[in-house]
C-alpha cells in the first residue's frame, strides 16, 4: 500500500468518477484504476462500486474512506512538525505597520527573521490603525503593528509594546507654552493639529474628550506624526500626540494633557490561528521589542520607541 493510492482512492470517492478523478490528480484514467485495483488487491477487499455510472464507494470503501483521510491527514501533520522542529519555515508574510512608521524594534524583528528563514517572503503594508485591524481580522495581514486607545482590541491576540499619555505641543511663545498642565476643556479652546481618525492617537483625543462632553476643534490633520509638528511649529495649532513623539522637538513646547485619563497604546496584533512562519515572527518581535511570551507585557520606556500613530 502506498500513500499515493490512498490519494487517488479518496479523489475518486470525492468526485464519484474515474475520469474526473484522474484529471484531479493529474495522472491518466488508466493509471488510476490501475493504482485502486492494487490497493483493493492489497487490502483484500472491493472499495469502488463499478457497476453504476457512477463510482460510488461500497460500505467497505466507506469504512476505507475515513481511514484514508486520517492517514493523509497524519502524513500532512508529520511534514509540518518535522519542518517546524528543522527550522524548515517557508511561505509568506504580510506585516501591517502604522503609515509613517519608524519603530526601528519592528524592523529589527523583521531581518532577524529573514537571516533565520530565508525562505519565507515578507510584504509590507501600511494603513491607519483601524484599517489594519480590519485586515487582521479578514487575513489580509497576518500580523500589525498599530496604535489603540487604552487597550488592543479583544478578539485579536494582542501583545502591548508602549502605552503612555497624549500631550500638547505649542512653539514657544504660544499662550498655553508657559502652563504647567492644559485640561481638554482648555484645550477645545483652540485649534488641534492631529493624526486622522482611524488612528490610535486620535481615538484617544475624541475619547477622552466624548467622555467629558467635549468636541476639539481639529483644524488640521496629518497621517505622519512629523507633519503634524512641522504644521504646529509654524503656529497653525496645537499638536496632539503622545509623549515619545515629542522627545527631540526643542522648537515646541510639551504641556501634559491633564484629564486625558485613556492611554495611547501601541500594540502587535494577529489572528489566533496562526502559521508555523506567523509563530517564528513572534518570536523575533519578542525578543527585539524586549516583551515576555505571555500576551499581556509590560512596556519599554518611551525613549524605545517613537514615532508612530
Amino acid at each position: 500500500m502506498e500513500l499515493r493510492q490512498l490519494t487517488y482512492f479518496l479523489a475518486v470517492a470525492e468526485e464519484a468518477n474515474f475520469t474526473r478523478a484522474a484529471e484531479r490528480v493529474h495522472i491518466s484514467q488508466p493509471g488510476i484504476s490501475a493504482q485502486i485495483r492494487q490497493l483493493e488487491n492489497d487490502l483484500g477487499a472491493t472499495l469502488i462500486d463499478r457497476s453504476g455510472r457512477s463510482a460510488g464507494l461500497t460500505a467497505v470503501g466507506e469504512v476505507a474512506a475515513d481511514h484514508a483521510r486520517a492517514v493523509l491527514a497524519a502524513v500532512e501533520a508529520l511534514r509540518r512538525a518535522v519542518d517546524e522542529m528543522n527550522s524548515l519555515v517557508r511561505g509568506r508574510l504580510v506585516v501591517g505597520m502604522v503609515t509613517a512608521c519608524t519603530v526601528t524594534p519592528l524592523f529589527d524583528a523583521l531581518a532577524s527573521f529573514h537571516r533565520a528563514h530565508p525562505g519565507v517572503e515578507i510584504s509590507l503594508v501600511e494603513g491607519e490603525s483601524a484599517q489594519l485591524v480590519e485586515y487582521v481580522r479578514e487575513g489580509a495581514v497576518d500580523l500589525a503593528l498599530i496604535g489603540a486607545a487604552d487597550r488592543a482590541p479583544e478578539d485579536l491576540d494582542g501583545q502591548q509594546v508602549l502605552s503612555e499619555p497624549i500631550v500638547a505641543a505649542v512653539p514657544h511663545g504660544h499662550p498655553l507654552a508657559e502652563e504647567d498642565g492644559v485640561t481638554l476643556a482648555e484645550l477645545s479652546a483652540h485649534p488641534v493639529i492631529c493624526l486622522p481618525r482611524g488612528t490610535g492617537i486620535r481615538a484617544v483625543l475624541d475619547q477622552a474628550s466624548a467622555a467629558r462632553g467635549l468636541t476639539p476643534t481639529v483644524a488640521l490633520q496629518a497621517g505622519a506624526p512629523g507633519a503634524v509638528l512641522h504644521l504646529a511649529e509654524r503656529g497653525l495649532g496645537v499638536a496632539v500626540l503622545s509623549a515619545s513623539m515629542l522627545a527631540q522637538h526643542p522648537r515646541l513646547r510639551t504641556v501634559p494633557i491633564t484629564d486625558a485619563d485613556i492611554a495611547a497604546v501601541l500594540a502587535l496584533v494577529s489572528a489566533p490561528a496562526k502559521s508555523p512562519a506567523l509563530r517564528e515572527l513572534l518570536v523575533h518581535c519578542r525578543d527585539s521589542f524586549g516583551l515576555p511570551a505571555a500576551r499581556t507585557a509590560p512596556v519599554p520606556t518611551a525613549d524605545d520607541v517613537a514615532g508612530r500613530g
